[in-house]
C-alpha cells in the first residue's frame, strides 16, 4: 500500500472516531495501518494532513450556528492559497433569461412546515413534524431550539445532521417541506392597486398580477422585471419575464414560483400594440370588467360595466348609441382620471366598426367618462324650447284671464 494513502486513511479512521463514541475496531485498524509499511507515519504529520483536510469536530463540542458549520475550519483557511473576495454583484443592464429564476433553491422561513425522518429505524421517535416559530427557530428532540431560518433544505438537512451527530451513532436524515409559508410580493408598476400583498406558498407572477388588480392599459406585458433576494448574505438579482409568451405560445418558463421577498415591476409602455391590447383584455391579466360612464346624447346615459381594453366604440354602442339628429357625432369627448389626480379629454367622431386604435378607437380605462355633445340642430331645439315653453305659458294665462273677463262682463 502506498504511504500516502495508507495515511490518509489512517487519519479518516481517527476523524470518524473522535466525534463519537469510542469505536475499539476502527481505532485497532487505524494503528495498523501507522505501524505497517516501510515509511511509518510520524508525529510532525499529523497537524500537517489536520491542516490540509481540515478539522475535526472534538468529542462533546458541536457548532453554535450554521455558518460555523459550513465555514472551513482556522487551520485549513491559513494553508490554503489566500483568494480575492469577489466583488459585490450588480444588477446587470442585459438581465439573465427567465430560466434563471428556476435555479433558486426555496428558503426556510417562519411559518414553514418540515418533516424530519431518521434512516436509522431505532431513531423513528425522534423525527416527526417540524414548524419553523416565528423568531425563526424550531423545537427538535434531543436537540431543544434550532435556528433554521435563512437557510436552503440541503443545508439545514446538514446542519442539523452535524448536530445530531453528537447524540446519535447513526445521525443521517431526510428533512422535507410539507407546506410552504405564505409570502410576501410587493406589484409595482402598471397595475391597477401597487403595493405589497400576502400570496399563497407557490404562488407565481400572474397571481400576483391578479392579486393587485390587473395590469392597466399602458402596461408592457413583455418587460416584466422580477427581483430577487438571495440566501443570506446574498445579492440581488433580477430577471426579465415575457408575459406575452405566457399567453401567445403557453411558456410556463415565464410564469416562475416566486419567493417571499420577491418584488414585480410591470414596465410602461406609451404605445400598446393594437392586436395585445385585444388578447390582454381578454386574459386573466386584466380585471374582468371596467365601469364606465357616459353622458349627454345617447340613448341609455350612466354607468355601465363592460369588459376590460373595451374600445370607444363598442361603449357608446352598449349605451344604445348616440341619439339621432341630436348628437353630434363628430364631437365626443372622453375624459380620462389620471393616477396623480389630474384628468385629461380627448375628442373623437363616432365610427361604428372602426378598429381599435390609439386615434381613433381608443381603449377604455375604468372610471372614464365619455361625453356626446349636442349638435347645431339639438342646441336650436333647446333653444327653441326655452323661449316658446314660456311664452306659450304666458299666452296661455293671458287668454285664461280674458275668457275669464269677458264671461263676468256677459
Amino acid at each position: 500500500m502506498p504511504t500516502t494513502f495508507r495515511q490518509f486513511s489512517a487519519l479518516r479512521l481517527v476523524r470518524r472516531a473522535a466525534g463519537r463514541p469510542l469505536c475499539l475496531p476502527c481505532l485497532g485498524l487505524s494503528a495498523l495501518l501507522l505501524s505497517t509499511g516501510t515509511a511509518p507515519l510520524r508525529a510532525a504529520e499529523v497537524p500537517q494532513l489536520a491542516q490540509h483536510y481540515g478539522s475535526f469536530p472534538v468529542p462533546g463540542t458541536a457548532p453554535t450556528s450554521p455558518a460555523q458549520q459550513f465555514s472551513p475550519s482556522p487551520q485549513a483557511a491559513s494553508t490554503q492559497p489566500s483568494r480575492q473576495p469577489a466583488p459585490a454583484r450588480q444588477l446587470s443592464a442585459a438581465p439573465p433569461a427567465a430560466t434563471a429564476a428556476y435555479g433558486d433553491l426555496y428558503i426556510l422561513g417562519p411559518g414553514d412546515q418540515l418533516q424530519l425522518s431518521f434512516l436509522d429505524p431505532g431513531a423513528k421517535e425522534i423525527g416527526g413534524p417540524v414548524a419553523i416559530l416565528p423568531d425563526g427557530t424550531s423545537t427538535l428532540a434531543l436537540l431543544g431550539s434550532v435556528q433554521l431560518t435563512g437557510l436552503t433544505l440541503g443545508q439545514a438537512t446538514r446542519w442539523l445532521t452535524s448536530i445530531y451527530a453528537r447524540e446519535l451513532v447513526r445521525p443521517q436524515l431526510i428533512l422535507s417541506l410539507v407546506k410552504g409559508r405564505q409570502v410576501q410580493v410587493s406589484v409595482l408598476g402598471e397595475v391597477s392597486r401597487p403595493g405589497l400583498y400576502p400570496l399563497d406558498a407557490y404562488a407565481n407572477p400572474v397571481t400576483a398580477i391578479q392579486t393587485a388588480g390587473g395590469i392597466t392599459l399602458n402596461a408592457d406585458i413583455r418587460q416584466v422585471v422580477l427581483r430577487r433576494l438571495g440566501a443570506a448574505g446574498g445579492q440581488e438579482k433580477q430577471t426579465v419575464l415575457d408575459l406575452a409568451q405566457l399567453l401567445q405560445a403557453g411558456n410556463q418558463r415565464q410564469n416562475p414560483i416566486l419567493f417571499d421577498g420577491d418584488t414585480l415591476i410591470v414596465a410602461r409602455t406609451d404605445s400598446p400594440l393594437p392586436d395585445e391590447v385585444l388578447q390582454i383584455g381578454l386574459s386573466n391579466l386584466s380585471p374582468a370588467t371596467i365601469n364606465v360612464t357616459l353622458l349627454g346624447e345617447v340613448k341609455a346615459p350612466g354607468t355601465i360595466a363592460v369588459p376590460s381594453n373595451t374600445p370607444l366604440q363598442e361603449a357608446l354602442m352598449r349605451a344604445g348609441g348616440p341619439v339621432p339628429w341630436r348628437a353630434n357625432k363628430t364631437d365626443i369627448e372622453l375624459v380620462r382620471l389620471n393616477r396623480n389626480g389630474t384628468s385629461t379629454s380627448e375628442f373623437y367622431s363616432y365610427k361604428p366598426g372602426q378598429d381599435i386604435s390609439k386615434g381613433f378607437n381608443p381603449p377604455l380605462r375604468d372610471r372614464d367618462t365619455i361625453i356626446v355633445r349636442r349638435s347645431i340642430y339639438g342646441k336650436s331645439v333647446d333653444l327653441l324650447n326655452q323661449v316658446v315653453l314660456p311664452l306659450s305659458s304666458l299666452g296661455n294665462t293671458v287668454l285664461f284671464y280674458t275668457n275669464y273677463w269677458n264671461n263676468n262682463n256677459n
